[in-house]
């Protein structure tokens, strides 16, 4: 259970130090890479294969070890934990950037993702062991924010890093950062979760299961969609999912307790999470590329003509989670998803016009789509949780999201392939937009769905709960 003991204020500010400078430090890398694709792809002579996986070997490791990374802080404290996911991330970063092959380079993005898998969801646990219920969408706002600053400043930092000294230097960027964090995390306080049972066996085949269904997806073109191995890929991942699935609800100490999807507002609300990354970065992932490999800026360039839609979120995120806490998250997220499902599907329809100014107001529209959407998906996933499970349900969802953004750059790199490619501009403009075209209407799919999420209720302790569901105990309040 967690420390009831009220924190003291000296150790609540430096946890709000360590969580959003460390989930800013992650967000960075979710993107810094996009605007270095090019670069990489002529100095290293890599292929869409290659690229893809320098972004999926990252957001891959990063999906399937937030669960344990949820579970290992809730065993054996969460500022403990946080402090060696630090390490290693810091680690993998620095090795990242001292490679010039293209395979090491995607090992140590592996790494660097299960650094972060454990990093991201003890940001929010450690946030919710010192922020009342009543307060916690605020809070997410703020992480939100923080996470809209990361991805805001990735593609420019990457740009302006790649120019001055080269591609390689984007992941020192890491270094410095976890390093002055690492004496802040001791004066944290610690904290522990009610769950934190592991499930090494579940671990193993969710991994082996969703690099089976991605390595297919990336491997398609190449292979041929109908080759034995690319057939073998989908369907031993996808019964290797199905029997994670099955194990789900056998196992003593599951990895995602299917209990918490008995709540049909939790269920709904992870349809919705994953298919607003899968929409926006499958289309990030290709819309970098075209400002330079098309329109022809230089990384830095390139990087900067991103903020109309990657700064949104700093403005929108901290806004909608004050109203999180006013009107309920609901509406924003069916808001946030319509505005995200329109701007993608508009910068698909004036991409042939090969003009950046056309470019603007999509991306406007898009990037406040997203920061509308983060704070109250998150309080909704813990809403919707019970109190015991805050932690499973913040891995749960993260991982979620987490898989989208893999699925997404992998049918995003897939289309791109069959119905264009690098060949000639008008090859690459006719892959972007079907990838577009395929990103909106997932995006309209998930407003559709978010429809059909029902209200929340708040109990006495703040902890909000689906209508349809029975209360929690009030003993089990965080």
């Amino acid at each position: 259970m967690d420390n009831k003991q009220p924190p003291a204020i000296h150790s609540t500010a430096w946890t709000w130090t360590a969580a959003l400078v460390a989930v800013f430090m992650v967000a960075i890398d979710t993107l810094v890479v996009t605007t270095t694709l090019p670069v990489i792809r002529t100095e290293l002579g890599a292929t869409l294969e290659d690229l893809e996986w320098i972004v999926n070997a990252y957001t891959l490791t990063f999906a399937v070890f937030l669960l344990t990374g949820a579970a290992l802080g809730d065993r054996f404290g969460r500022r403990r934990v946080f402090t060696i996911a630090l390490v290693v991330f810091t680690v993998a970063s620095g090795l990242a950037g001292l490679t010039e092959d293209i395979n090491y380079l995607i090992a140590a993005r592996a790494v660097q993702g299960l650094g972060a898998a454990v990093i991201l969801p003890l940001t929010l646990t450690l946030l919710a062991s010192v922020v009342p219920a009543r307060q916690r969408g605020h809070a997410f706002g703020l992480w939100g924010a923080m996470v809209g600053l990361g991805i805001a400043l990735g593609p420019v930092i990457g740009g302006a890093v790649t120019e001055a000294w080269s591609w390689q230097w984007i992941f020192w960027v890491n270094v410095p950062i976890g390093l002055l964090l690492l004496p802040v995390m001791t004066r944290v306080r610690e904290s522990r979760g009610g769950y934190g049972r592991l499930d090494p066996l579940g671990v193993v085949l969710i991994t082996a299961g969703m690099l089976g269904i991605v390595s297919s997806l990336v491997r398609g073109n190449s292979a041929g969609w109908d080759s034995a191995s690319v057939l073998a890929g989908f369907i031993v991942g996808g019964l290797l999912v199905l029997v994670f699935i099955f194990w789900q609800s056998r196992a003593q100490t599951p990895m995602v307790p299917l209990r918490l999807f008995r709540s049909r507002g939790f269920s709904l609300t992870m349809v919705a999470t994953i298919l607003m990354p899968f929409g926006v970065f499958g289309a990030v992932f290709l819309g970098t590329q075209y400002l330079q490999s098309v329109l022809g800026y230089s990384p830095l360039e390139a990087g900067l003509r991103t903020l109309p839609w990657t700064a949104m979120p700093m403005i929108a995120a901290p806004i909608s989670g004050i109203l999180t806490d006013k009107i309920g998250g609901k509406p924003l997220v069916i808001l946030g998803l319509t505005m995200q499902a329109i701007g993608v599907g508009w910068i698909g329809a004036v991409a042939d016009d090969l003009t950046y100014s056309k470019l603007v107001v999509p991306f406007v529209v898009t990037g406040l789509g997203l920061g509308i959407f983060l704070a109250p998906i998150g309080r909704l996933a813990f809403g919707f949780a019970p109190a015991e499970l805050e932690g499973v349900a913040s891995g749960v969802s993260n991982a979620i999201r987490q898989t989208g953004t893999v699925l997404g750059v992998s049918v995003g790199g897939a289309i791109l392939g069959v119905h264009g490619g690098y060949e000639s501009t008008a090859t690459f403009v006719e892959g972007l937009q079907n990838a577009h075209l395929v990103a909106a209407v997932a995006l309209g799919a998930g407003a559709v769905i978010a429809l059909f999420i029902p209200h929340l209720r708040t109990q006495g302790h703040g902890h909000a709960v689906d209508d349809e569901e029975e209360s929690v105990p009030a003993g089990a309040a965080a």
